[in-house]
């Protein structure tokens, strides 16, 4: 079988390797879409959050179709469509072990989840980013359409929290710099879509000079951060989703008192992979504005 592996750091290849054996308790999937993250650009210029080790496969974002079983697999068959979670105990999958970029990989059940029909596999690659939405929204608590909702950042997750946020039924305001990433919060169903400049007289607007009831925090930069709390409406509700470790900057922290607001942070999608499956299924989310570019395989 043919597989995108990082041989050693800023070294990838196409390789030829056997197709994995799986063992009583691990399925054969064969990938059929297969997401490109940040992440992955980072593991292969050899940086990663957890030790690792080349050479490896990547990809954590993906959706496939199941080949063979093993004898102890209750739950599954071949041919049933699924996705699998990335965070498995010390295990990351397509980081600490090996991912998704081949024609076939291999899995426990226990990692696996049914992809329902009304979810295309190319929306599958993304139930991962968007379970990372899913989570922080449902942390922040109880986002409805009485909300203003400010998401900070159109990156990939951004703009997950966007199509979640319109679901749930929030007036959804976007704010991004970047004019493609402006047209997919669009095609995403935001209300409105600002560059930062523009954010307080469009805020003023739509709230009526009270503010976001809910802000969603999504681009890891600290000076965002700390922008999140001025713009937050008394006793708002403010998601930390983007990641940053180590960086600094001036923020107004009083105002977490006088506001009285709530913060949560967030990382990952502990435990909610079943309610996104539902949630999206439900709400027919179509991520597909995510995707800019598609790599057949021969490519």
């Amino acid at each position: 079988m043919k597989a995108l592996q990082y041989v050693e750091k800023e070294k990838p290849a196409v390789t030829e390797l056997p197709i994995p054996e799986i063992s009583d308790d691990e399925v054969l999937i064969a990938a059929r879409s297969v997401g490109v993250c940040h992440s992955d650009i980072e593991l292969l210029e050899g940086r990663y959050i957890i030790p690792f080790q080349y050479p490896l496969i990547p990809g954590h974002e993906w959706s496939g179709e199941v080949v063979k079983v093993g004898s102890l697999v209750k739950d599954l068959v071949p041919g049933d469509r699924v996705v699998g979670e990335c965070v498995i105990g010390d295990d990351h999958f397509g980081f600490s072990i090996s991912g998704a970029a081949a024609e076939f990989f291999k899995a426990k059940e226990s990692w696996l989840h049914k992809l329902p029909d009304e979810v295309d596999f190319t929306n599958g690659a993304l139930v991962e980013p968007f379970s990372v939405a899913y989570y922080a929204l449902m942390q922040v608590g109880n986002v409805n359409a009485s909300d203003v909702l400010v998401v900070l950042g159109a990156g990939p997750i951004g703009l997950a929290v966007t199509a979640g946020a319109k679901a749930l039924g929030a007036v959804t305001l976007v704010v991004e710099p970047v004019t493609h990433r402006q047209e997919a919060a669009k095609k995403l169903g935001a209300d409105h879509v600002v560059a930062p400049e523009g954010l307080d007289e469009l805020l003023e607007s739509v709230s009526a000079e009270k503010g976001a009831s809910v802000v969603i925090e999504a681009t890891g930069n600290p000076v965002v951060m700390a922008r999140a709390l001025e713009i937050a409406a008394f006793r708002g509700r403010v998601g930390y989703i983007g990641i940053d470790v180590g960086r600094e900057a001036p923020a107004k922290l009083g105002l977490i008192q006088s506001k009285e607001l709530k913060i949560t942070g967030t990382i990952g999608s502990p435990g909610v992979w079943p309610d996104t499956l539902r949630f999206m299924a439900n709400k027919n989310i179509d991520l597909s504005p995510l995707v800019t570019k598609t790599f057949e395989p021969h490519d």
